[in-house]
């Protein structure tokens, strides 16, 4: 099986063996006339099967829940009378035996035409009606001037200057409007110099230190030029930004890092390793687990990451300009740069900064989300987490670091979830122009764009709590101080939230690090009420388990930790959403 097929398949149980009826629940077609899905404003169904069974996650499927299964033009839902368990599902096993004639295929059909859109315009984005307000601030778009004004200045970084030669996206598409470039160069130089880098990207400025040290992203001289003068005028130029003048260091990271090929080969052996479809396949895997996972190389990628942004890191504290230099400068380039900024600047550790960070690297900086993360199908689609991949970099500095990041796992989980959410634009768009004629397109056709970083739009106050790390503390820039971490695949883990929520033989009840955050946040609360002069809040949980809150097996209730936490019913939708989509979009 090649590539696309494997990457693009869905696999549909019809006509499993016979069940022992009296096991199943299957009840008449008239008790299911009334389950009808939830919907957002603008959703509609396009199919629908009856009295179809689910079945529970790696398990036997001896016996099956029974419901209806809804594709609408934003996702796959099945809606039951039974009483849920609190249990979330990504490998899931639908029979249509007891279904009407034809139901099945139907929704099949109907399934794979929405779930793999052929137009950026079919994406549920543009049907989506609920009104937004907008309401987060403090995340810079990097789409104005004054926020690439405010970011030079906040780093003090000197030999810099911002150019408008990109307005109208004139100069590159994948670019944003206003590019921070070196003082010494002129429009006129850089435009004729544009032309000879892959995707007319020359080296830009993407933060720098007082000192004067920067780290700069270009990409490949065009495989067509065979001299590289124009290269080396502008890496001149970036020698000369530097008050010392002293020459920049090069990293080559298409020779040193995997290309996207290669990262979502290995993304697809983890995925398969993580997410077994049967019992019987997670008791073979797990005879050969850390062989699986050492063939994976999914470990050895992350290890590649950090080690490549910890030599950049090294070298700019030597007070070294660092320029990142890749293909296009728009995937490794994104994981390198960033990383390196949360390792020398204390802001980016913020859940504020790390959301500009993301902002400015990867959205305004051009990333192919929609691309990689193939929201719109394409036989020339290549496929890639490599937003993936930084996030597991930052969940592993996160275990290396654990009070020095004001947010926490199940935030980067979320985050990792938000990036297949076809509602909110921030994850949509391979760059900023697609992103800025999306938005001026015919009225009918108009995207309204909503942020992600609204995480009001999504959860309650008290399931935003869970983003936020009870033991940070903030520093200032007179004491901040540079991460030490360690690179090498000894020193990383698996990210056990991420890969394997999804199967409950692996849940813990009333262990894992979550209960230990658990009863911090507890701590935490007490110790701000007692400071206060107010009475210790009462709590209602005394036990998760180790995947809460994205599955719920055992909690138990005891007095309620009201200023803080409370059981996460973002993650406990009214009906099963069942596509990449299911845990952030439930109706209350």
């Amino acid at each position: 099986m090649n590539e696309t097929k494997m990457s693009n398949s869905f696999k549909s149980y019809v006509g499993f063996d016979d069940h022992d009826s009296q096991s199943l629940n299957t009840s008449g077609e008239d008790s299911f006339s009334e389950l009808n899905p939830r919907l957002l404003p603008g959703e509609v169904v396009i199919a629908e099967a009856q009295n179809v069974l689910l079945f529970a996650p790696v398990s036997e499927q001896k016996q099956g829940k029974s419901g209806n299964l809804s594709v609408t033009n934003y996702k796959l839902t099945f809606v039951t009378t039974e009483e849920r368990q609190r249990e979330n599902m990504k490998v899931l096993s639908f029979s249509f035996k007891f279904s009407p004639v034809g139901h099945g295929k139907t929704l099949t059909n109907a399934l794979l035409h929405h779930a793999f859109p052929r137009r950026h315009q079919l994406l549920f984005a543009y049907d989506y009606r609920e009104p937004y307000y907008n309401c987060q601030r403090d995340v810079c778009s990097f789409r104005a001037l004054n926020d690439w004004e405010r970011e030079l200045s906040r780093t003090g970084c000197t030999g810099w200057r911002l150019s408008a030669i990109n307005q109208s996206f004139q100069l590159s598409t994948s670019l944003p409007q206003w590019l921070v470039v070196p003082q010494a160069v002129l429009d006129w130089q850089l435009g004729d110099a544009a032309r000879h880098f892959r995707g007319s990207r020359p080296p830009i400025w993407c933060w720098g230190s007082p000192q004067g040290a920067a780290l700069v992203r270009m990409a490949d001289i065009h495989p067509t030029i065979t001299d590289r003068v124009k290269e080396n005028v502008m890496l001149e130029n970036v020698r000369k930004s530097h008050p010392q003048r002293k020459q920049p260091l090069l990293l080559d990271l298409s020779k040193d890092l995997p290309n996207p090929k290669d990262v979502q080969l290995s993304f697809m052996k983890l995925r398969e390793l993580c997410a077994p479809e049967s019992l019987r396949q997670f008791w073979v895997q797990d005879g050969h687990f850390f062989s699986s996972l050492e063939n994976s190389r999914w470990l050895h990628i992350v290890s590649a990451c950090l080690c490549k942004a910890i030599e950049a890191a090294q070298a700019i504290q030597r007070d070294e300009t660092v320029v990142l230099q890749e293909g296009d400068g728009r995937d490794m380039c994104c994981i390198i740069a960033s990383l390196v900024q949360i390792l020398l600047d204390p802001y980016w550790r913020s859940l504020c900064g790390f959301q500009t960070l993301i902002q400015k690297e990867w959205v305004a900086l051009g990333h192919p989300f929609c691309t990689r993360l193939a929201h719109v199908y394409s036989n020339d689609t290549e496929q890639s987490p490599e937003f993936l991949v930084f996030l597991d970099c930052m969940w592993q500095l996160l275990q290396q670091f654990p009070i020095e990041f004001e947010f926490t796992e199940t935030y980067l989980t979320t985050l990792w979830d938000s990036a297949h959410v076809s509602i909110f634009e921030t994850f949509l768009f391979d760059c900023e122009r697609d992103r800025t004629l999306a938005t001026e397109s015919e009225p009918n056709s108009r995207l309204l764009l909503r942020s992600i970083w609204d995480w009001g739009e999504q959860f309650p106050e008290r399931d935003i709590a869970l983003f936020t790390n009870p033991l940070y503390e903030p520093c200032s820039q007179s004491n901040a101080k540079e991460l030490a971490a360690q690179g090498g695949v000894s020193s990383l883990l698996l990210w056990k939230q991420c890969y394997f929520r999804w199967l409950p033989l692996l849940e813990i009840p009333g262990g894992g690090k979550t209960q230990v955050d658990l009863r911090i946040r507890q701590l935490t609360a007490e110790v701000a009420a007692l400071q206060r002069g107010d009475s210790v809040p009462e709590q209602i949980l005394t036990q998760v388990s180790s995947f809460f809150p994205f599955s719920h097996g055992v909690t138990r209730s005891g007095t309620l930790l009201a200023s803080s936490l409370a059981l996460n019913t973002s993650f406990m939708p009214g009906e099963a959403l069942l596509d990449s989509q299911s845990l952030l979009n439930a109706p209350d």
